[in-house]
C-alpha cells in the first residue's frame, strides 16, 4: 500500500517504521528531519511537507501532540488537504479531540475522502514492536481497507464505533489510569507515613484483589448487569466502607491529604444511608451515575 505518515515522535516513529518494515511504500514527514532516520533506514521515503507525504498516498496517518498541530497539518499551508485525493483515507492516531476529528470527517466526506480515528496504547515498545492496542472509530467498510496497515502496527484492533469513538475510548482509558494512579499515590503515602516500608505496601497491593485485576472485572461482572448481590468476587458495601473510613482516619492521624478517598467515602455513606449496605460494594458507583446522568448498564 502507498502510505503517508506524519509525526515521528516516540509513538509515531515506531508505527511508521513498522509500516515500512511490513513492505508498505511509506512517505514520512516530521518537523525534525533527523527524526526520520530510523524510518528511512527501514525503507521509507522522506517528504518535505504534510502535503508531499499525502500526495499519491492511499492512506495518510498522523500522530501529533494535539488539536492545534493537527489543524495545522490538515488545513495549514502545505497541509494534507492540498493533495489528498477523493477515494483516499485520512487516519488520525493521536490522542486528541473527538469533536475535532468529527468535524474533519464531515468536511472530508464532502471531498470524497474517508476519515478514521485510531489512537493507540502500549508505550514506546509497543509502537516499535507492532503490538499496540488500537482504538478505531469510523465506518466499518473503511476499517477493512485500512486493516493491513493497522495489523502492521498493532496486536489488538478494537473497533469502537462511529467516528470519534476511538478517541473517546482511549481518553476513558487514560482517565482511568490517571485517577487510579492518584488513588494509589494516596494509599501508598498513607501507608508509608503510618510507618510501613514502601516495598511491603506495594507487594501487598500487587498480590491482592486490585493487583490481580479483579477490581476492573467488577464492572462487567456486576455493575454493567446492575445485579449488586454478593457473589464469590464481591464484598458488602458496609465492609468496604469500614475499611476505607479507617484508612482515611489513619490519613488524618498522620496528616496525609486523601481527596479522592474522601469523595469515595462520601458516596459510600450515601449508598449505605439509602439501605444498600449489604449489597455488593461497587453499588456506590451509582452516585457517579446520578451525577453524570447516565446508567452504566448493558442494553
Amino acid at each position: 500500500m502507498r502510505l503517508g505518515y506524519i509525526g515521528l515522535g516516540n509513538m509515531g516513529g515506531g508505527m511508521a517504521q513498522c509500516l515500512a518494515a511490513a513492505g508498505h511504500k511509506v512517505k514520512v514527514h516530521d518537523k525534525r528531519r533527523e527524526a526520520a532516520e530510523p524510518q528511512l533506514k527501514a525503507g521509507a521515503i522522506w517528504a518535505d511537507s504534510p502535503a508531499e507525504a499525502a500526495e499519491g498516498s492511499e492512506i495518510v496517518f498522523t500522530s501529533l501532540p494535539g488539536p492545534p498541530v493537527i489543524e495545522e497539518v490538515v488545513y495549514g499551508e502545505k497541509g494534507i488537504v492540498e493533495t489528498l485525493k477523493s477515494g483516499s483515507v485520512y487516519v488520525d492516531m493521536s490522542t486528541t479531540s473527538p469533536t475535532q476529528i468529527r468535524r474533519i470527517y464531515a468536511d472530508f466526506k464532502k471531498r470524497g475522502i474517508d476519515v478514521m480515528d485510531a489512537p493507540v496504547s502500549g508505550h514506546i515498545s509497543g509502537a516499535q514492536n507492532g503490538t499496540l492496542a488500537i482504538y478505531i472509530g469510523g465506518d466499518p467498510a473503511v476499517l477493512e481497507r485500512v486493516r493491513p496497515a493497522y495489523e502492521a502496527m498493532g496486536k489488538f484492533l478494537n473497533y469502537c464505533g462511529r467516528i470519534g469513538a476511538g478517541m473517546i475510548v482511549k481518553l476513558a482509558h487514560n482517565q482511568a489510569a490517571a485517577t487510579l494512579t492518584a488513588g494509589l499515590a494516596e494509599a501508598f503515602s498513607m501507608a508509608v507515613k503510618a510507618g510501613v516500608d514502601l516495598d511491603v505496601v506495594y507487594k501487598g497491593v500487587s498480590e491482592g484483589v486490585l493487583g490481580q485485576g479483579k477490581t476492573l472485572a467488577l464492572f462487567p461482572n456486576i455493575v454493567f448487569g446492575g445485579k449488586f448481590d454478593i457473589t464469590t468476587m464481591g464484598m458488602p458495601l458496609s465492609y468496604a466502607h469500614k475499611d476505607l473510613s479507617i484508612a482515611t482516619q489513619v490519613g488524618r492521624e498522620f496528616g496525609v491529604p486523601m481527596p479522592l478517598s474522601t469523595l469515595v467515602e462520601g458516596d459510600m455513606v450515601a449508598a449505605i444511608n439509602r439501605g444498600d449496605g449489604n449489597k455488593e460494594h461497587s453499588i456506590f458507583v451509582t452516585a457517579q451515575e446520578a451525577r453524570a446522568g447516565v446508567v452504566l448498564r448493558k442494553s
